[in-house]
C-alpha cells in the first residue's frame, strides 16, 4: 500500500517521514504497514507531518481513468464534506490552481516526485521548484505543505536515499528566501535519529501512515482486534512491556508503537500526527477483512475516536488529525484488487459507502438531518447560491468586452479590479472577467442568459472569491 513521504508545510514547521515493506510480526512487536517496533528499534517504516490536533483529510489521487475535472472536485470538497486537508501525490499546477481559486481555505499537500529529489541537492533547482510550485499559491489561502518523495525508503536507490535530507534542507531554505515569513514542515528520511533530530530542532511533527487492515491474520484474536475497532466489547491486549497498557484496537496499538520506539531513541517529545490510514472495499478473494462494511466500519470510527479527545494508552488526552486514504479509487494502480479500491467516493461523485463525519446525511421531510453518526453539516434544502464566471477557454478579447460591458451598467461598481482594488490581482483578463458577476446578480440571478455574454460565461455554485476579494 502507499508508504510515507517527506513533508514540509507552508506556512509552518518541517515535517518528515520514512516508508516501509510488509509489516514484522514476533513477539514483543505491533506490526504497521512498514513500521514494526521491538523494544529499542524502528525497524522499515515512519512518517512526518503537520501539527497535532483533529480534523479530517483525504489522499488525492489521480491513477485512474474518467475522474471528475479538478474544479468540479474541488467545489465537491468545498461545499459537500467536511475535508480540511488533501494531499496531492504530485504538484499537477491545474489540480492546484482548482483548490486555489475554489476551495478557499482548505489545506493542501504537494509531493515531489522522486526523479526530482536528487535535484533538490542544488538550490538552484530548488528555489526554481518552489517559484513554479509554491509561490503562485502564496496569495491565497491555502495553506501548502511539501511532501518530499514517494516510498523512498522502499526504493533500492542510493542516490535517492543520500539526497533526500539535503533535498529537504534546501527547500526549507528556498521558501524562506522565497517569503521570509513563511517556515515550512518537511517529510520523510532513510536515516531515522537524523530525520527526528531534524523535526525536533524545526518543531515539526513525525506522520505515522498507519494501516491495520495490512496487519489482519487468520488469527481470530487479530480479527477481534481489527473487526470492533472502538466497540466496548473488544478483546483486549495488554502489553506488559509497556507497564501492563490495554489494548483494544490495532490502531493505537500501531500509533503507540511509533510513539514508543521514537522515545527508545530519545525523541519521545516530537509529536505524532496520522498522515495515512484507510480500509479496502473490494478485493481479491484470498483477501482477508476486505468489503465495503468493514472500510465504512473502520474508517468511520477511526476518525471519531481519533478526533474525540481519548488519545492512545500511551498518548492520552488529545486528538490526532486524520487523513483517509483514498478521495477516488485508482483503477490504474498495480498490485491486488485491494490497492484500486481504497476510494471513499466514485468518479461521480457518490459515496462508495456512508460514510459518517465526511458527507452529511440528506434531510427529511423537516429538514433535520436524521443520523446516528456524528453528523458535522448539514444540507438544507434552500437553493444555492450561484455565481456568473468566464469560461476557462474563453476568448481574452471577447472578456474585456464583457468587462466593459458589465461596468458601464448601473449598479456595477468595478473599482475592486482597478489598479489598488481589493480584486486587481490576479492582473490577468480571466480574472478581472470574473466580475461581470456583478451584472448577473444586479439581474437578480433569473436566468442564465443573464450570464452568457456571447458564450463566453457560465453559471457555477462554487463561490469564487478569494483571500480578501469576495464575489456577492
Amino acid at each position: 500500500m502507499v508508504a510515507g513521504a517527506v513533508l514540509i508545510l507552508l506556512p509552518a514547521l518541517l515535517l518528515l517521514s520514512v516508508s516501509a515493506t510488509n509489516g514484522k510480526s514476533c513477539s514483543t512487536c505491533w506490526p504497521i504497514k512498514g513500521l514494526a517496533v521491538r523494544n529499542d528499534e524502528i525497524i522499515d517504516y515512519v512518517c512526518a507531518g503537520t501539527a497535532a490536533g483533529g480534523g479530517i483529510g483525504v489522499i488525492y489521487g489521480t491513477r485512474a481513468t474518467s475522474l471528475p475535472a479538478p474544479a468540479d472536485v474541488a467545489q465537491f470538497l468545498a461545499r459537500e464534506t467536511i475535508v480540511d486537508r488533501v494531499r496531492l501525490l504530485d504538484a499537477d499546477p491545474a489540480v492546484l490552481r482548482a483548490l486555489a481559486e475554489t476551495a478557499a481555505g482548505l489545506a493542501v499537500d504537494v509531493t515531489v516526485p522522486n526523479a526530482d529529489v536528487p535535484r533538490l541537492t542544488s538550490m538552484a533547482f530548488a528555489r526554481r521548484w518552489v517559484r513554479d510550485n509554491v509561490a503562485p499559491y502564496l496569495h491565497t489561502n491555502m495553506s501548502s505543505r511539501i511532501v518530499v518523495g514517494e516510498e523512498v525508503t522502499t526504493e533500492a536507490n542510493r542516490t535517492l536515499l543520500l539526497s533526500l535530507v539535503p533535498a529537504m534542507h534546501n527547500l526549507h531554505t528556498a521558501l524562506l528566501l522565497h517569503h521570509h515569513h513563511h517556515s515550512l514542515q518537511q517529510t520523510r528520511t532513510m536515516m531515522i535519529k537524523a530525520v527526528l533530530r531534524f523535526l525536533r530542532a524545526t518543531g515539526a511533527p513525525f506522520m505515522v501512515t498507519a494501516y491495520p487492515f495490512y496487519g489482519l491474520t487468520n488469527d481470530t484474536l487479530d480479527l477481534a482486534l481489527f473487526r470492533p475497532l472502538m466497540n466496548n466489547n473488544a478483546a483486549v491486549v495488554v502489553d506488559e512491556g509497556s507497564g501492563g497498557l490495554r489494548y483494544t484496537n490495532m490502531l493505537d496499538a500501531q500509533l503507540d508503537a511509533v510513539h514508543s520506539a521514537m522515545t527508545k531513541l530519545g525523541f519521545g517529545d516530537v509529536d505524532v500526527v496520522v498522515a495515512q490510514t484507510g480500509w479496502p472495499s473490494a478485493g481479491e478473494d484470498w483477501e482477508l477483512g476486505v468489503g465495503a462494511d468493514l472500510a465504512r466500519e473502520y474508517n468511520t470510527k477511526a476518525i471519531r475516536h481519533l478526533g474525540s479527545g481519548v488519545g492512545t494508552p500511551l498518548m492520552p488526552n488529545r486528538t490526532f488529525h486524520i487523513s483517509i486514504f483514498s478521495l477516488f479509487d485508482e483503477n490504474l494502480k498495480p498490485g491486488p484488487v485491494s490497492e484500486r479500491n481504497f476510494g471513499i467516493f466514485r468518479a461521480d461523485m457518490t459515496p462508495v459507502y456512508d460514510l459518517a463525519g465526511i458527507l452529511a446525511a440528506p434531510p427529511d421531510e423537516t429538514g433535520i438531518i436524521q443520523h446516528q453518526e456524528p453528523v458535522l453539516r448539514f444540507r438544507t434544502t434552500t437553493p444555492p447560491r450561484q455565481w456568473c464566471v468566464p469560461k476557462p477557454a474563453a476568448d481574452e478579447l471577447m472578456l474585456q468586452d464583457n468587462i466593459d460591458f458589465a461596468c458601464a451598467q448601473d449598479g456595477v461598481d468595478c473599482a475592486a479590479i482597478r489598479p489598488g482594488g481589493i480584486c486587481y490581482e490576479p492582473d490577468t483578463v480571466q480574472g478581472h472577467a470574473a466580475y461581470m458577476n456583478l451584472y448577473f446578480q444586479s439581474k437578480g440571478r433569473h436566468a442564465a442568459s443573464d450570464c452568457d455574454f456571447g458564450e463566453t460565461g457560465l453559471v457555477t455554485t462554487a463561490d469564487p472569491s478569494y483571500g480578501s476579494c469576495k464575489f456577492t
